[in-house]
C-alpha cells in the first residue's frame, strides 16, 4: 500500500521507450489504477521491495516527449514535478530512454535535471546493442550527464536488480543541471531569480510557458512582472531545445558509438511494406479480420459456459432456496445481474490480449501512422483508429482508449462516435432478427444473404461514426492545439507478462466500473417485472382461468399464460403498452417496447426479455424463440409483428440507439460533465427512431 515512509519514484519517459516494461518488472502485480483528482487521465501505482528492507511508491506517469505539454497526460507531469506539496512528489525520477533512440530521448532528461530532482537515467532495451552495433562509454555519459546510469533489458529482466540498488542510494546522485539553460536569455532569467529568489528558476521557467500554477505562487502573478507575447516564449523555448540538443549532440559524440557495419536492421525493410499506401491498408484490414474472426470463434466456448453456469446457478436457486422474494431476487436478478458482467469477459480479454499483443510488438504506431491523413479529413485523429477499433468488441474500454489522444477536440469527438461502431452486445439482436427477415440463401452461390447483412451493419455503424465525426468537427468550436507525434518504436516479440498484466487491468476495471451499473439495473428490471399495480396483475391466474374456462389449460399453459397476464400488466408491461403509441409507427408492438426499454441496460437482454414474454422456459435455445416470435401475429393487422419491414426498422434502430446505460457512465466519467453523455443520448435516440421510422413506412 501507499506509504510515506516508502521512498517515492517517478517512472518518467517518452512513449514508447519500454516504460510499462520497467514498471511491470518493478511491481509485477503488485499495482492499483486510479484517476487524478479532477480529470479522467489514468494513473498507476506500483509497490516495490528494494534491497536492505527498503520499499518504494513507483509512479507510472503517463509518456511525455518533453517538459513542454501539449496534452492532459503531459501537463500533469509537469503539475506534479512543480509541487513538493504533493504526497506522490519523487525522491527520484527515473527516467527511461531507449537505446536506439538516447539523443530524442535526453532531452527531457536534461529537463528533469533542471528541476533538481535526483534523477536516474535508465537506458533500456541494452540487449539490442550488440545487435544494433551499439557500444555506450558509461562512465563518461555519467560524469556529463551528472547521474547514474542502469542498463536495462525489460524484456529479458536483466538490470532490473542493480536498478533497484541505485535506487537505495538516490541521495548520493547529484542534483545540479546538465546545462545552463538560463543562457538563452541572461537579463530575463536573472529578473525572475531577483525577484523570487526563493524559487527554482526553471520552475519559474515552466509556470511561465505552461498551463500550470505553481505552489502558492500565481501564474498571473509572474506572467504581470515577465511579460512576453507568445511568439517571444515560442522562440526562447526554441532556443532553449536547440541549446540542449547542442548538449547531448556534443556528448552523445564521445559516449555513443555505433558500428553499422555489424548491424542488421530489418526494421526499415518491415516498415516500407506496413506503411505502403496500398499494401499497408490490405495488411491492416487482413489483421483485423483474423482478429474478430478470432475474437468471436474462441471467446463463444467461454461466453456459453459462462451463459450456461449462471442459467444453472439460477435454476438450483429457484430448486434449493425457499420461495419467496428473495429468492426470486436471487434467481432472476442478482444472479442473471451477475451473469450479465462476467460473459462479456471472454470476448474484452481476447480484444486486449490482440491489442497488446500489436502494441507490444510496435505495430500499432504503424497502423496510427497509416491512418492518420484519412482519419483527419473527419476531424479525427490517427490515434482515433484504436477506440474505433476497440469499439467492435465493447464501447466502454474502447472510449477509456481514448485518453491517449491529446487532442482536447479530436478526443470528445472520437467518445462521441465510438458508440455508432457495432459493439459484440448487438450481436445477439442481429442475429435472431436478420434469422426472421433475411432468407438464408445464397448470391453467386459463396455470399450467403445473410452474412451480407450482417456484414453490412458492421459498415454501417462504422460509416456513421465518421459521417458524425465530420459534423461534429465543423459545428463544435473548441480550439486545440493539433500536433500529430507518433513513434515508430522498434519491432519486438510481445511480453507475455506484459499482455497479461495489460489484460486483468482492462477486464478488473470493466467488471468493477460498467459491472456495478449492469448490475444494479438487472436488479430493478427484475423488479419492475416482478410487480404491478391492480387486479391485472394481482388475480391474474383467476382472470386466466376464467378466460380459459371453455377450454381448460394444462399446468403448463396455465403457467405460461399466468406468467404473461403478470407481465404484460407488470410495472415494464405498463411501460410498453404506454410507449406503444409512440413505437407503433415503427412496426413494434408493446412486447418490443418493453424489449426496448429492458435492453437500455445493455443491448443483448432485448432477446433474453423476448424470451420472457413469449413464455420459452429455456431463453437460450434460440430455435424456440424464433419459432415463436415467427408465429406472432399482430392482432389488429392479422400479419406477422416480425416480417421484412419491422426487422429491417429494428436492425436500424439497434445500430443507431445508444441502448447502453453503462456507456452513458463512461462518457460522463472521460467528458467529467453530463452535458456530453445526454446529447450523445438524445442524438443517437433521434436519429435511431427517424431512420427506423423511414425504413419501416417505405417497405411496409
Amino acid at each position: 500500500m501507499l506509504s510515506s515512509h516508502n521512498i517515492n519514484v517517478a517512472l518518467i519517459g517518452n512513449p514508447n521507450v519500454g516504460k510499462t516494461s520497467v514498471f511491470n518488472q518493478l511491481t509485477g502485480l503488485n499495482q492499483q489504477v486510479g484517476n487524478y483528482p479532477g480529470i479522467t487521465v489514468e494513473k498507476k501505482i506500483g509497490f516495490c521491495k528494494l534491497p536492505n528492507n527498503y520499499k518504494a511508491n513507483i509512479l507510472d506517469l503517463p509518456g511525455t516527449y518533453s517538459l513542454n505539454a501539449s496534452s492532459i497526460d503531459e501537463n500533469l507531469v509537469i503539475e506534479l514535478l512543480l509541487n513538493k506539496n504533493d504526497k506522490l512528489y519523487p525522491d527520484v525520477a527515473l527516467v527511461v530512454t531507449d537505446v536506439e533512440n538516447l539523443k530524442r530521448n535526453l532531452l527531457l532528461f536534461t529537463q528533469i535535471k533542471d528541476l533538481e530532482i535526483p534523477a536516474i537515467l535508465i537506458i533500456n532495451m541494452s540487449d539490442r546493442m550488440h545487435y544494433k552495433g551499439i557500444s555506450l562509454d558509461i562512465p563518461f555519459l555519467e560524469e556529463k550527464l551528472k547521474t547514474k546510469i542502469a542498463l536495462v533489458s525489460s524484456q529479458k529482466g536483466t538490470g532490473i536488480a542493480a536498478l533497484k540498488q541505485l535506487i537505495v542510494g538516490y541521495k548520493s546522485i547529484p542534483k545540479e543541471p546538465c546545462l545552463n539553460a538560463s543562457s538563452i536569455d541572461p537579463d530575463y532569467f536573472d529578473g525572475l531569480r531577483k525577484t523570487f529568489p526563493n524559487q527554482l528558476l526553471y520552475k519559474l521557467w515552466l509556470v511561465i510557458t505552461q498551463d500550470v500554477n505553481f505552489l502558492n505562487l500565481e501564474r498571473n502573478e509572474i506572467r504581470s512582472s515577465f511579460t512576453k507575447s507568445h511568439s517571444d516564449l515560442k522562440r526562447l523555448q526554441q532556443k532553449e531545445t536547440i541549446k540542449r540538443y547542442q548538449f547531448i549532440n556534443d556528448v552523445l559524440k564521445q559516449g555513443l558509438k555505433i558500428d553499422t557495419s555489424i548491424a542488421k536492421d530489418f526494421r526499415s525493410i518491415l516498415d516500407r511494406v506496413l506503411t505502403h499506401k496500398v499494401w499497408g491498408y490490405a495488411i491492416f484490414f487482413f489483421i483485423l479480420f483474423a482478429i474478430f474472426q478470432s475474437i468471436f470463434e474462441w471467446s463463444k466456448i467461454p461466453m456459453d459456459f459462462i451463459d450456461s453456469t449462471f442459467a444453472s446457478f439460477s435454476a438450483m436457486a429457484s430448486e434449493e432456496l425457499p420461495q419467496g422474494v428473495l429468492t426470486n431476487l436471487i434467481a432472476q436478478g442478482i444472479i442473471p445481474g451477475i451473469g450479465g458482467i462476467l460473459i462479456f469477459i471472454p470476448q474484452i480479454a481476447f480484444l486486449f490480449m490482440f491489442i497488446s499483443i500489436l502494441e507490444e510488438s510496435g505495430y500499432m504506431s504503424r497502423v496510427v501512422f497509416l491512418m492518420d491523413k484519412i482519419m483527419r479529413k473527419f476531424g479525427l485523429s490517427g490515434k482515433s483508429i484504436v477506440p474505433l477499433i476497440s469499439g467492435t468488441a465493447c464501447a466502454i474500454p474502447a472510449i477509456m482508449a481514448t485518453r491517449n489522444i491529446e487532442n482536447w477536440k479530436e478526443r470528445l469527438i472520437t467518445i462521441l462516435v465510438t458508440p455508432f461502431t457495432t459493439c459484440s452486445a448487438r450481436l445477439p439482436v442481429y442475429a435472431i432478427i436478420i434469422a426472421l427477415v433475411i432468407p438464408d440463401e445464397r448470391v453467386f452461390g459463396i455470399i450467403n444473404m445473410q452474412g451480407l447483412t450482417l456484414m453490412l451493419l458492421y459498415l454501417l455503424g462504422f460509416g456513421m461514426a465518421i459521417f458524425s465525426a465530420y459534423i461534429l468537427n465543423k459545428i463544435l468550436k473548441i480550439k486545440g492545439k493539433t500536433y500529430f507525434i507518433v513513434e515508430m518504436p522498434n519491432y519486438k516479440l510481445p511480453m507475455f507478462k506484459n499482455v497479461a498484466i495489460n489484460v486483468i487491468e482492462k477486464t478488473k476495471a470493466f467488471i468493477f466500473g460498467a459491472g456495478k451499473i449492469i448490475l444494479a439495473i438487472s436488479i430493478v428490471l427484475w423488479f419492475l417485472a416482478s410487480y404491478g399495480p391492480g387486479d391485472k396483475f394481482k388475480n391474474a391466474e383467476k382472470i386466466i382461468i376464467e378466460k380459459n374456462s371453455n377450454t381448460p389449460l394444462n399446468a403448463s399453459e396455465l403457467q405460461n399464460a399466468v406468467a404473461s397476464q403478470k407481465l404484460e400488466n407488470s410495472y415494464i408491461g405498463i411501460m410498453g403498452k404506454t410507449i406503444e403509441p409512440v413505437i407503433s409507427p415503427l412496426g413494434y408492438d408493446w412486447k418490443i417496447g418493453v424489449a426496448i426499454i429492458s435492453s437500455f441496460a445493455a443491448r443483448e437482454v432485448f432477446v433474453g426479455t423476448l424470451a420472457t414474454i413469449y413464455s420459452v422456459g429455456d431463453s437460450d435455445n434460440d430455435n424456440t424463440i424464433k419459432d415463436k416470435m415467427q408465429a406472432e401475429i399482430n392482432p389488429e393487422t392479422g400479419q406477422k409483428i416480425f416480417n421484412f419491414a419491422s426487422g429491417i426498422s429494428l436492425l436500424l434502430f439497434y445500430a443507431f440507439a445508444m441502448q447502453c446505460a453503462s456507456t452513458i457512465a463512461i462518457t460522463k466519467k472521460e467528458t467529467n460533465s453530463w452535458k456530453w453523455p445526454l446529447g450523445q443520448l438524445i442524438f443517437m435516440s433521434g436519429l435511431a427512431y427517424l431512420v427506423a421510422l423511414i425504413a419501416f413506412q417505405i417497405l411496409k
